[in-house]
């Protein structure tokens, strides 16, 4: 039985950041690579297929129509840098960013529809920092909220879980869901004081949404343990009350102790052991029902075998990565736990933890 889509197009390489840019093509061809020297594309359990570009007027559900217009004619004016940083686009990155958010959306449907159990969006450029009306952090539209926004209109979803494993606060994922509860938001990540600026223990949403945002900063350096701890002690048991009818993840490899861009420290097996966290919740409370999109992961060396190894987790089938865990210091390891009690208190006052 195919159980795992893998949802590419080589027309993701066409964004072009610049030649010195951290977000560059080179992240997906390394990926593809790695995923053909595997065996695993030739695998029944597993179907590659192309996207289809998303409907603008889906993107317009999440992103204010003027900021999408505005995306469009810069792009086609031959692009640049699209916010105050580092958001660096090209004629072509319009394109691929539409292209972007319709390979989530599939995803999203060959799931509903049954025709997988699981789906793996392997696309870019990335898209959790985008907020409504603006680009940031290598994003330009937010793929996983389009997603999400797209299984609540279309199939009148009421309960999804978005978990964001990547190494920085999805600023622009919690600002979409921030006042609905029909989107958890959980988010683990490393200190966000420089940047993005959001993702503190007391940002917990607003109106009706108040609770539906839980967000996990760790102290740099932290290791396998604490963070597996957290999945265990907060996002496990939020998730359990929830009962999620389907289960988003913004996957970022930069948790990586090796990542250059990041200052988390996870070995591969913490990677691979918070992935399946997720897959065993997906499992328990909506028949496996989970598609993972690609968010940050900067390691070129690693970033391939580290998808490839998520891929065949996803499809049941076995394939060995190893490596040397870090220990984190005691002194990151008593700031966690104090940041972990934290969050406890507080979402205490609407989950039962």
């Amino acid at each position: 039985m195919t159980k795992t889509a893998l949802i590419y197009t080589p027309k993701y390489l066409e964004h072009d950041p610049g030649p010195d840019h951290v977000e560059s093509a080179s992240r997906l061809k390394v990926i593809m690579r790695e995923l053909k020297k595997s065996g695993l594309l030739e695998r029944k359990e597993i179907s590659l297929l192309e996207p289809k570009p998303a409907d603008l007027k889906e993107i317009k559900l999440v992103h204010d129509p003027e900021y999408v217009q505005t995306v469009k004619r810069f792009c086609e004016s031959g692009g640049g840098l699209l916010d105050i940083g580092d958001t660096v686009v090209s004629p072509k990155s319009f394109e691929a960013a539409v292209l972007a958010a319709g390979g989530t959306i599939d995803a999203a449907d060959l799931v509903m529809s049954g025709k997988f159990e699981n789906a793996f969006a392997l696309v870019r450029p990335p898209g959790h920092h985008a907020g409504p009306y603006y680009a940031l952090g290598f994003c330009i539209f937010n793929n996983v909220a389009v997603a999400a926004v797209h299984l609540i209109h279309r199939f009148n979803l009421k309960r999804i879980l978005i978990l964001d494993i990547d190494a920085h606060h999805g600023n622009g994922t919690q600002e979409i869901f921030y006042t609905t509860k029909k989107v958890l938001y959980i988010s683990l990540h490393q200190d966000p004081h420089g940047f993005p600026g959001t993702g503190f223990i007391d940002e917990t949403g607003e109106g009706e949404g108040l609770g539906y945002t839980v967000n996990v900063p760790f102290p740099f350096r932290v290791d396998d343990k604490i963070y597996l701890r957290a999945l265990n002690r907060i996002v496990t048991p939020i998730a359990e009350q929830y009962k999620p009818q389907f289960i988003l993840v913004s996957v970022g490899f930069d948790v990586h102790h090796t990542d250059p861009v990041a200052g988390l420290s996870l070995s591969t097996f913490g990677c691979l052991e918070a992935f399946g966290k997720a897959m065993d919740l997906a499992s328990r409370f909506c028949e496996g029902k989970l598609v993972a999109v690609l968010e940050g992961g900067y390691n070129l060396v690693l970033l391939g075998k580290l998808v490839t190894a998520t891929v065949a987790q996803m499809a049941g089938i076995p394939y060995r990565l190893k490596d040397q865990p870090p220990v984190a210091i005691p002194r990151v390891r008593k700031r966690a736990e104090k940041i972990m009690e934290e969050v406890k208190r507080v979402h205490s006052a609407f989950w039962n933890l």
